[in-house]
């Protein structure tokens, strides 16, 4: 006897891809906001002053974007790893909302800063430990969301790592309208990072709101479900186990008080040759127990091994070089003149680089919601993810400046351009595709897991990117 399944509610509005979508924007908005606000940390961080004898003080902005890449990468991958280890035994409310409320008070202690002399030594100290708490925390929310979203059917996942790519984009743009408006500059940046405040605030109400939505509900409580299988089976089993035990005395018996002489041989030898129905319902038990239980880490990483390394490959090939080495990069054309009132070198970086690569990792993400090419069973999945390490040379080639070693092949502005689109879509699509494959590679109540293994797999290919991404600029 089977568990009756009730009928699968419908998403009502989309409320449910809507929230996931925000939600997702809402887990890589800090990275974002604070990686496009690099221009920002530069110029408050750069300093011609000089110190009582003469010698120059430290120029801190020649390594806030390697500091802030390392100092985001470590606390990310490191709880990222805890999360994976300890995700059963501290609440998800706790995770998920804690995290948006301690990230909210971050940036808005960051935003409060914009508008507080400091000198550049304690301002530079205080914002890398503010990268480092926003980034723990993001890590405890992305990890969190990726196993909540990985108990949904696979077109959620890459709904959800949309919202991811759209947020690189959200905040390159509010960084391009900061820089073009006629405030000043401490103006503009307090309103650049009020925005993330206002976006942490609607993704912490969206997964408030997921609890009160039938679909989510049905999908999200697997677990209680899974539970209540097991009663039901268990139940079934045992019943089925006494009512044969009820009819092997009931045959004994009648066999036995018959006036047939031969009847204890003849009931000895086929009660030699009958199964054992008590014994069978009890293996039966046992089975239920074993399909019900959820299957180990190692059990789970046997099978998404795969598109754990593609994944992990993919980012790092993406942050060995963005924005490390991207952000160097110099426009040929610095006496161009835009329409936004000022010349090209102004937006050049966040046009060419951020903007670019955002736009395009959104939209790579996007399409995988149409396209799921090549399967995930294909050997061309992980054959083309390697072949994105062509990229690394070819933006090292760039007109990257400061440069001592190699030389500069790809000058134009429009190159550039080209070669972050093709980067920068190519890692949106393969991310997102490893992303929603994983979870549909094991049985549906180890979903939540494989989510949560592949987010410290993300973790550490950021991570790993993060690192090599040091003597990748110093080889430029």
């Amino acid at each position: 006897m089977k568990v009756r399944k009730e009928d699968t509610p419908s998403d009502w509005g989309c409320l449910v891809r809507i929230c996931f979508f925000i939600l997702g924007l809402g887990t890589l908005l800090p990275w974002n906001f604070f990686m496009t606000a690099s221009l920002y940390f530069q110029a408050r961080l750069n300093t011609s002053n000089v110190t009582a004898n003469g010698s120059d003080v430290s120029d801190y902005s020649k390594y806030f974007n390697r500091c802030m890449t390392l100092l985001s990468q470590l606390p990310l991958l490191l709880f990222t790893l805890l999360n994976s280890i300890l995700y059963q035994r501290i609440s998800e409310v706790i995770r998920i909302a804690g995290s948006l409320i301690f990230i909210l008070l971050l940036f808005v202690f960051t935003a409060v800063l914009v508008k507080v002399d400091m000198d550049t030594e304690p301002f530079f100290s205080v914002t890398m430990a503010t990268i480092w708490f926003i980034n723990s925390f993001g890590a405890v929310l992305q990890g969190s969301l990726f196993g909540l979203v990985g108990m949904l059917p696979q077109k959620y996942s890459a709904i959800f790592m949309s919202g991811q790519g759209l947020a690189g984009t959200f905040a390159a743009m509010a960084m391009l309208l900061a820089n073009a408006s006629d405030a000043d500059s401490k103006s503009a940046a307090l309103g650049y990072f009020i925005t993330p405040c206002v976006g942490t605030l609607v993704t912490l109400c969206c997964y408030l709101l997921l609890p009160r939505l039938e679909f989510a509900r049905y999908y999200l409580n697997s677990s209680t479900k899974y539970e209540a299988g097991a009663t039901d089976e268990l139940l079934t089993a045992e019943s089925s186990a006494a009512d044969n035990g009820k009819l092997g005395s009931h045959a004994n018996g009648s066999v036995a008080g018959g006036p047939n002489k031969g009847g204890a041989s003849e009931d000895g030898e086929a009660g030699g040759s009958r199964p054992d129905r008590s014994k069978e319902a009890f293996l039966s038990l046992e089975q239920v127990e074993k399909k019900q239980a959820k299957a180990s880490i190692i059990q789970v990483f046997k099978k998404i091994w795969v598109m754990a390394f593609c994944v992990t490959f993919v980012f790092t090939v993406t942050l060995s070089v963005f924005p490390a080495v991207t952000v160097d990069v110099k426009t040929s054309s610095p006496d161009f003149r835009t329409a936004l009132s000022g010349n090209w070198e102004r937006y050049f970086i966040n046009v060419c680089c951020f903007l670019t690569f955002n736009i395009n990792d959104w939209l790579g993400r996007t399409v995988t919601t149409l396209i799921h090419w090549p399967r995930k069973e294909s050997w061309l999945f992980p054959l083309l993810v390697v072949s994105r390490v062509v990229f690394v040379p070819l933006l090292m080639l760039c007109n990257v400046q400061d440069r001592s070693h190699l030389p500069v092949y790809f000058a134009s502005d429009i190159v550039f351009t080209v070669i972050m689109a093709l980067f920068s879509v190519s890692s949106g699509y393969f991310a997102c595709l490893s992303m929603s494959y994983a979870p549909q590679l094991v049985e549906a109540k180890d979903a939540e897991t494989a989510g949560t293994l592949m987010t410290f797999f993300l973790a550490l290919g950021l991570s790993i990117g993060a690192a090599l991404s040091f003597p990748l600029r110093k080889l430029v």
